[in-house]
């Protein structure tokens, strides 16, 4: 099964957190919702994601973060009984077509354009200094 990935999506996904990464680890602990930010071709012409996690845990007050209201994360496929955020200060970078972690498998849901256009004027601006976690050699 082959996935059309777009902004929105939100798929099951073992994100690498920053703080992991510069620990050396390479492999996320668990799967976690995390939404597709875009998807886009490089100069190598190789197609990537860009993936922001989804967290259930209250955002440290030092990271940039945006709540999950309960109309999107219907459409999502979230918990509708738990607060949840998407971390916009860092982000997982991953080759559609070599990627060890982006499953064949259905997303969960998708989030409206209007909740993605909000998130991602305000990752914009975030972008040259959000921590990139490439999972690629």
């Amino acid at each position: 099964m082959s996935i059309d990935f777009r902004p929105g999506m939100v798929l099951r996904y073992p994100y690498l957190w920053h703080w992991q990464d510069a620990r050396g680890e390479s492999e996320g602990r668990k799967d976690r919702p995390t939404t597709v930010a875009a998807a886009f071709v490089a100069r190598n012409n190789q197609n990537y994601l860009l993936l922001l996690p989804v967290t259930t845990r209250l955002p440290a007050p030092n990271r940039i973060a945006v709540e999950v209201p309960a109309t999107e994360k219907r459409r999502a496929g979230l918990d509708q009984n738990r607060q949840q955020w998407i971390l916009l200060d860092e982000y997982n970078l991953d080759p559609t077509a070599t990627s060890y972690y982006l499953q064949a498998s259905p997303p969960l849901g998708q989030f409206s354009d209007a909740f993605m256009r909000l998130l991602l004027t305000r990752f914009k601006t975030l972008l040259p200094q959000a921590k990139r976690i490439s999972r690629y050699p």
